[in-house]
């Protein structure tokens, strides 16, 4: 397991955690500040980039947006477009990530809305949509179909993704 990740290591596959060392590694080379969006994950991504110790000026905040509520009131979405689009959508996934760089003052954030288990009729477990934000502006989103994996499953493959996606945008800066 990686070393410097204490608290977590024992539930996450070391994979995600060498990942989050890696990002963390990364961006306190190049002085980027990281910010979170997360529903489906309910936090977990924070607590992962938190969990590595001497990286404290390297993650901003993050923002567990739950509900559709939590996503209108801590990120500014307007409330007619998660009703038009849902929850788990590519443009609610933008407006995630661009609010929590709105509310922040990270260079990068990372947004993840998703359906982790069985939902509704209409909820397709395991869609989850990512969008990654950049403070000059630039982003990229990613929807991925991890399938009925388990709530645990999704989490866990979600945050693999995301920590996936900060380290291609941190990489890209060479």
């Amino acid at each position: 397991m990686s070393q410097g990740v204490e608290e977590l290591d024992a539930a996450l596959p070391g994979k995600v955690t060498n990942l989050a060392e890696r990002v963390l590694k990364i961006a306190k080379r190049r002085e980027a500040t990281l910010v979170t969006a997360e529903s489906c994950t309910g936090g977990l991504l924070a607590a992962v980039l938190t969990d590595v110790s001497g990286y404290g000026r390297v993650f901003d905040r993050g923002f567990v947006s739950y509900s559709d509520e939590a996503k209108c009131d801590l990120l500014g979405l307007e409330r007619e477009m998660v009703d038009d689009c849902g929850a788990v959508s590519k443009p609610v996934s933008r407006a995630m990530a661009r609010g929590a760089l709105d509310r922040s003052k990270a260079d990068l954030a990372i947004a993840i809305t998703g359906f982790a288990g069985p939902g509704g009729d209409d909820d397709e477990e395991g869609l989850v949509h990512f969008c990654l934000a950049r403070r000059d502006g630039g982003e990229d989103h990613r929807e991925e179909h991890f399938g009925a994996i388990g709530r645990d499953g999704v989490r866990i493959a979600s945050l693999e993704t995301a920590l996936k996606m900060m380290l291609g945008a941190l990489d890209e800066a060479d």
